[in-house]
């Protein structure tokens, strides 16, 4: 995209980045975009960031880290409280937000709206309620919010952060009804090959992938999750240790003025660091 074009905006969304070998293959990703000036093409990124930190939760450290490289939006998930001092800076970070349907009066807020180029994005973030801990209904917040998001914003994003397919892509279906610009799926790191735009309008895709260790379990370490699993003892989970990573990401443009999806592509790929400084 040329990046004069104000009619059209591109974004980049990074899946869920686990621990340490997550944050680093998305700032080397970022890193390469800068050295080969091809950051431009990106107008606005986005990243989930829940478990950037050892796996669970996103300490202020890491939170700072990240937005050096170039992330202008931080979304979440139910792992965003597990590192305790999240409660020390979330109501000052200009970038992150966490659940929009958790409870009325919970730390944080659940959407924010960006300036970009000549018009605005607004960012949402929801919880699935199927195989998730209670929460409020996504479904009820989008629809008696969303009127009033699109009058100031008219690219809406939103990161469904939910464990059911089904319930992702009905919910999906169900925003574009709402004319909302994206619907993308976090939270089980396997990146699914179903991005498409539905009615013409919303760019979807069940699950955007991890970023974090390729031969892992989810970017977990497979000892600990495999006696986790057959035991079902409780364990505590440790990041794999290779230099071996994975990146997962999409890429979508829109329309300024509409907020209509024009394209979403899937970004995968894996590369050897063995024998490069990290």
């Amino acid at each position: 995209m040329n990046k004069t074009d104000n009619k059209q905006v591109k974004v980049l969304f990074i899946g869920d980045m686990v621990g340490r070998p997550g944050r680093n293959v998305v700032k080397d990703y970022l890193g390469s975009l800068q050295s080969a000036d091809k950051q431009s093409n990106y107008d606005f990124i986005i990243a989930n960031v829940e478990n950037a930190s050892h796996g669970f939760g996103l300490t202020e450290k890491n939170h700072n880290e990240l937005a050096a490289a170039g992330i202008d939006c931080f979304t979440s998930g139910n792992h965003i409280w597990d590192k305790k001092d999240i409660y020390s800076y979330i109501n000052n970070s200009d970038r992150l937000i966490r659940p929009w349907n958790y409870p009325k009066g919970t730390y944080g807020v659940g959407y924010r709206i960006f300036n970009v180029k000549d018009t605005k994005i607004a960012v949402l973030n929801f919880l699935g309620r199927t195989f998730m801990n209670p929460v409020d209904s996504p479904w009820e917040i989008l629809k008696n919010e969303i009127e009033k998001i699109k009058e100031e914003a008219p690219i809406v994003i939103v990161d469904f952060h939910a464990e059911a397919t089904a319930e992702k892509i009905c919910f999906g279906k169900y925003c574009s009804e709402h004319k909302v610009s994206a619907v993308l799926g976090t939270h089980t790191h396997v990146q699914t090959a179903d991005e498409k735009i539905i009615n013409n309008y919303t760019a979807y895709i069940t699950d955007a992938g991890f970023c974090g260790v390729y031969d892992s379990i989810i970017g977990m370490a497979y000892e600990t999750s495999l006696k986790r699993l057959v035991t079902s003892i409780p364990e505590r989970f440790d990041i794999e240790e290779s230099k071996v990573l994975e990146f997962n990401a999409v890429e979508m443009s829109f329309d300024a003025v509409s907020g209509q999806a024009q394209s979403i592509n899937r970004i995968r790929f894996i590369k050897d660091y063995n024998e490069v400084m990290l």
